[in-house]
């Protein structure tokens, strides 16, 4: 995991701070896989219960509410990426800058399922994680997407953005933010 500490002011030794920053890496690192396996055991299900439209219906209707359930006081969890689907998960300007920098570093043979970043900016302890492109992705965000759930894609999402991944690839990322205290608070 890629960890950047920006000195904020003068309150925390250096020392203090890189400790504070892993602890802050470490706690929201455990928060990602149950947020996680909450999106796709509901994916899952939706495409168990009625196939790949309800797939899709179930994500766009749940995803949002999974990510509040784990969003737990003071964390913000989510999910986006440089092609999103859902236009609420476009990526802000640090979050555009972490994705493009994990983009790199796949296209350079780095591993995705290692590509994590943390830092603090402005106050706030920011952190993504990357998510590869799986199989069971394909389907709806794949290269060959089935017409009739194309057209049930493009009436849900008209901006969609999100196709054309193959396996493996970088497909989004995981984020989460979290206001942190300083002495000085």
């Amino acid at each position: 995991m890629r960890i950047v500490a920006i000195f904020l002011s003068g309150a925390l030794s250096v020392a203090a701070y890189a400790d504070d920053l892993e602890k802050l890496s470490a706690e929201g690192a455990s928060l990602i896989p149950p947020f996680q396996q909450h999106l796709m055991v509901t994916v899952k299900a939706a495409m168990q219960a009625g196939g790949p439209v309800n797939a899709v219906e179930a994500c766009q209707l749940l995803a949002p509410q999974i990510a509040d359930q784990h969003s737990q006081t003071p964390w913000v969890v989510g999910r986006t990426a440089l092609k999103v689907r859902n236009p609420d998960n476009v990526p802000d300007a640090w979050e555009k800058q972490v994705l493009e920098d994990f983009a790199k570093r796949a296209a350079a043979g780095e591993a995705l399922s290692g590509l994590a970043h943390s830092e603090i900016v402005k106050g706030e302890f920011r952190m993504m994680k990357a998510i590869p492109t799986s199989e069971a992705c394909l389907g709806c965000h794949g290269k060959e997407i089935k017409p009739e759930l194309a057209a049930v894609i493009d009436q849900r999402y008209p901006q969609d953005k999100a196709r054309g991944f193959a396996p493996g690839e970088l497909r989004g990322a995981f984020t989460l933010r979290r206001i942190i205290e300083t002495a000085n608070d």
